[in-house]
């Protein structure tokens, strides 16, 4: 990103549902309130808010970073969680590794990183397994 770029950092807690989706909403304010246009707002929300909960699932946590400038909006996730195993089962629409509680709980329904493909536009997926897992997401700044 540009030296003029907006550089935010949040903390995403582990195994902590009532907290799951607070970067987002701060994001999402952020944008709003610098007058981005409302459909990359939309997307960029979707997209980060997936990747969230999947830091709460599945990975203790992480950290997430976004960037914004004129362009695009960068979106970097960072955990240290188990890593992804296959990435490409764990993109099809409906596969997911999350607990019967999880998913009791109306979330692991395998929809994260198929929504965050389909609501970025660009989706890079870097995991270890046993390591962790980065996740940067591009959202092109409408004009």
């Amino acid at each position: 990103m540009s030296e003029n770029s907006l550089h935010y950092h949040y903390v995403v807690p582990g195994d902590d549902f009532t907290r799951a989706g607070i970067a987002s909403s701060a994001v999402k304010k952020t944008l709003k309130q610098l007058g981005i246009y409302p459909e990359t707002v939309r997307k960029l929300s979707i997209s980060l808010f997936e990747g969230e909960i999947n830091m709460v699932i599945h990975a203790d946590g992480g950290e997430i970073d976004v960037w914004i400038d004129d362009e695009k909006i960068v979106a970097e996730l960072v955990d240290k969680g188990p890593g992804i195993e296959n990435i490409e089962l764990a993109m099809q629409e409906g596969w997911s590794t999350a607990s019967e509680q999880v998913r009791g709980l109306g979330f692991g329904a395998g929809m994260g990183l198929p929504n965050m493909k389909k609501y970025s536009d660009e989706l890079i997926i870097d995991s270890t397994v046993g390591v962790g897992t980065k996740v940067t997401l591009i959202v092109n700044i409408v004009k």
